[in-house]
């Protein structure tokens, strides 16, 4: 049995991390606490997708919202959930196509509806969860 295999049958394990709601540079450093959460977890090229859509989601919710954000990811045999936690309800995010004048503005949600397994949006009685699922042997 390898060490792969072993921690698999472990159980699910998770990350967990807090960001202020000015705290951008948080954002590269939950990105390498992922990297490290994942390092003998997965693939690097499935490393790099859940980075890239974590990204995403955390500098959303640190953006449009004024209360900070919670990270939750759980790896379990074949599958990584990543959760981003923020505290203001009634805004609840939607991929659109944006303008050819927004920039790189507006794109973060189509990445993930596009890259992840599965992926929503899930009200809590303050904010909500934007979450996203990686499957197959990934975790």
């Amino acid at each position: 049995m390898t060490k792969r295999q072993k921690r698999q049958e472990s159980g699910p394990v998770r990350l967990h991390r807090r960001l202020g709601h000015t705290d951008l540079s948080g954002v590269g450093e939950v990105r390498g606490a992922l990297r490290e959460f994942l390092r003998h977890r997965s693939r690097p090229e499935e490393t790099d997708v859940a980075e890239l859509l974590l990204s995403e989601l955390v500098t959303n919710a640190l953006i449009h919202t004024r209360n900070g954000a919670v990270v939750t990811v759980t790896a379990a045999p074949a599958r990584l959930r990543v959760e981003v936690r923020d505290f203001v309800a009634g805004q609840e995010p939607a991929p659109y196509v944006p303008n050819a004048d927004d920039g790189t503005h507006g794109r973060g949600l189509l990445l993930v509806q596009s890259l992840a397994d599965s992926w929503g949006v899930t009200a809590q009685a303050l904010g909500k969860v934007v979450w996203f699922e990686l499957n197959g042997g990934r975790a």
